[in-house]
Formats: C-alpha cells, structure tokens, sequence
C-alpha cells in the first residue's frame, strides 16, 4: 500500500549530489564526451581546416554535455532547457577559445607536430577549460534552476493545503 504521505513523483524535489560527486559525474560524462571528442577533432580536421572542426565538435559535444550534466551531474531530474544550453554554450566557446589558442600555439612551437603531441595539448587545455566550465555551470548555470525548483515546490505545497468542506 502506497502512502499518501509520499510525494507525488511531478512534487518530488530532485536530490542534488553534493560537489564531490558532482564533480565526478562532471568528469565522467564531460571526460568521456572530450576524449571523443578529441579523437573526433583530428579525423574531421582532414577535410576542414582545424578550427572548423574544433567548432563544430565543440557545437554537438556541448548540446551531449549540457543534457548529460542537466538530467545526471548536477541533479535537476529532466533535460536543460533553452536557457542552460546558451549558457553552457557562453562556457563552451570559452573552453573552445583555449583549445584552439593552446593548439595555435603548438602550431608556433612546432609547425608539423605528430598526432600524439596534438592530441596531448588539445586534451590538457580542454582538461583545463573542464574545470572552468564545471565552476560556471555548478554555481550559475544550473543553480538558478535548482533554485526555482525549490521555490516551485514549496509553492505547490503551500497551495495543496486540506480545504476543510461546510456541511
């Protein structure tokens, strides 16, 4: 027997990880997502010239990304919405501009680097950019969401108070 206690699933208010577990999550689908992404990079970058492909890979990474870090790392129990996914996008092209600033700069050092050295700089700026990103994202982006949930609920409470019936 269910109890009439237990919040309705639509009332229930999502349980946010703390900033550890977060953080792993964050490593765990934002990591995974850049490790292919960085794979995808290069293979791109054969047809394109490589600042094409680092944006368009930067472009689909960060749609996966916000929606994986919307519905797992950070708790809000659905998919980011219009308003998350520009704001991530305003951390994405930031994480994009050192990517492709610190592969410039190898290109300086070294004007015919190998794969393996590429793919170590582009992988440590987007580590870098990683970190960045997951401060803006905890505390701005997806805070303001956790925000109104709360005040949302709360209201919903407040409003489903018993209605005593006049005989």
């Amino acid at each position: 027997m269910k109890s009439s206690l237990a919040p309705k699933p639509e009332t229930a208010p999502s349980v946010t990880p703390g900033p550890v577990a977060a953080f792993l999550r964050f490593v765990v689908f934002g990591g995974g997502v850049g490790v292919l992404s960085g794979l995808a990079v290069p293979l791109l970058a054969m047809t394109v010239p490589w600042a094409v492909a680092n944006a368009v890979i930067t472009l689909v990474s960060t749609l996966l990304c916000t929606e994986l870090h919307a519905r797992f790392t950070f708790g809000t129990g659905r998919g980011a919405g219009w308003r998350e996914h520009w704001q991530s996008a305003g951390s994405a092209t930031a994480a994009y501009a050192v990517t492709s600033i610190a592969v410039c700069i190898l290109h300086l050092a070294q004007p015919a680097p190998g794969l393996l050295t590429e793919q170590i700089v582009y992988l440590a700026a987007s580590g870098l950019a990683g970190v960045g990103r997951f401060a803006v994202l905890r505390v701005y982006v997806f805070a303001v969401r956790r925000d109104r949930e709360v005040r949302r609920v709360k209201g919903r409470e407040a409003s489903a108070a018993p209605v005593g019936l006049a005989a």
